[in-house]
């Protein structure tokens, strides 16, 4: 394996620890540190991504660099999610999403279309690449479609990202020319 591979892997790894982390401080509210340690020690290692030895102490660095980060706060019994961590941990949680699929599709059509404005121009390149990410079909610039009930992962994304006037969600019956759309989504 070489050193890129390895540095990626070990991003992946100290990634998947806070994002663990976090996951079980939003669960539980507020955590100390006597509890956060079996839960997450737990989850790491059905997944293999702490040796045997040590856990206890990645554990805890990884949470006092979250800390650090602002992601945490640790009142010195507990830690507790801050919003910056609630907001990563969302954004974690956004980026993994699937929309699931029925048997049968109702032969309907979601278009989604926004204008973000180029002072939120971030948050418009996260939305564009959770729609990738997703499965949705870039139709035109800022306007996707998807055969599938989304509206509610939608209404999630106009709260969480605050775009609610910048983003329309269309139910529509009819598209012209929608040959390539149906190939696309394997609905011939």
């Amino acid at each position: 394996m070489g050193k890129l591979e390895e540095k990626s892997k070990k991003r992946s790894k100290k990634k998947n620890l806070q994002r663990i982390i976090l996951q079980t401080v939003a669960t539980a509210g507020i955590l100390g540190i006597g509890l956060i340690a079996p839960q997450v020690v737990g989850a790491l290692g059905k997944l293999g991504l702490l040796p045997n030895f040590r856990q206890k102490e990645y554990i805890s660095s990884s949470a006092s660099k979250m800390v650090k980060k602002g992601l945490l706060k640790y009142n010195g019994k507990f830690y507790e999610l801050t919003s910056l961590g609630k907001e990563r941990l969302r954004r974690w949680e956004f980026s993994n999403f699937s929309i699931n699929k029925p048997r049968k599709w109702d032969k309907k059509w979601r278009l989604i279309i926004f204008d973000i404005p180029d002072k939120k121009r971030r948050v418009r390149d996260q939305i564009r690449s959770l729609f990738k990410s997703a499965g949705l079909y870039l139709l035109q610039e800022s306007v996707w479609v998807y055969p599938y009930d989304c509206e509610d992962i939608i209404a999630l994304l106009k709260t969480d990202f605050g775009v609610g006037k910048n983003l329309l969600y269309l139910i529509v019956e009819e598209l012209e020319n929608d040959k390539h759309l149906r190939e696309e989504f394997g609905l011939i």
